[in-house]
């Protein structure tokens, strides 16, 4: 039996991250049905798993490091202990707060549905909703725009499947600091980990396949950036 269209839209956004959101709105604002439909968390990439709990991750490491060296300005302390969990609770309350001041925002919006769930295209302007609370919904828009985003790109090592790893969200979910950490990769993800991890109290290793970290960058940076990390 043939699934009916439930509704239809004069907008649908799949995909809730610095794109889609504001394109909902500006489509909702102007009058037009818009639907938002979001997998997992409002706010995309950048809110929270790139921008917002990276900086936040480092901005305790480097708080570590400024502790360690308070005696260079003079400031004698004890011994610098790093709480991981702690670090990671301050993270993770940073990024619900963003996450729920966004999802706010987008309740209040005439003209607006948010939908939690997963799409998938049935006809060229049909979409079926795998919803996140169960069941399923069949929507159409006249316009639809895809915004999910990305996710961590694993490289094809061989063995790399047969050994506990971290990528650039599960690592920022650690409770404790590793004693040795290996990262695979010198670019400006990679470097940022590196450092703060460091900082927390890590042995660290870059390995890249290069001839100098951040490769798209001009020498003289690089060069600098080196003896800023050979000092870490």
């Amino acid at each position: 039996m043939e699934k009916r269209i439930e509704k239809s839209f004069d907008a649908i956004i799949v995909g809730s991250g610095q794109g889609g959101t504001p394109l909902a709105k500006e489509f909702a604002r102007r009058g037009f049905r818009t639907a938002l439909i979001e997998r997992e968390h409002v706010g995309g990439t950048c809110v929270n798993v790139g921008c917002t709990p990276t900086k936040t991750f480092l901005a305790s490491a480097r708080a570590a490091h400024l502790v360690r060296r308070s005696g260079d300005y003079g400031i004698e302390t004890g011994p610098v202990r790093v709480e991981m969990e702690t670090v990671r609770r301050r993270k993770r309350d940073i990024v619900a707060s963003f996450n729920g001041g966004a999802v706010s925002g987008l309740e209040e919006t005439e003209n607006l549905e948010l939908i939690y769930g997963e799409a998938t295209f049935t006809a060229a302007r049909d979409l079926q909703i795998s919803l996140k609370s169960g069941g399923e919904r069949l929507l159409q828009g006249e316009k639809i725009f895809i915004d999910t985003g990305g996710r961590p790109a694993i490289p094809p090592i061989p063995g790399l499947e047969t050994v506990p790893y971290l990528d650039s969200t599960s690592i920022m979910e650690l409770d404790q600091v590793p004693r040795h950490l290996a990262v695979l990769g010198a670019g400006y993800i990679g470097i940022e980990f590196a450092q703060g991890l460091r900082r927390f109290g890590a042995e660290v290793t870059i390995i890249d396949r290069g001839e100098r970290i951040l490769k798209r960058e001009d020498p003289d940076v690089t060069d600098e950036l080196e003896k800023i990390l050979t000092e870490d």
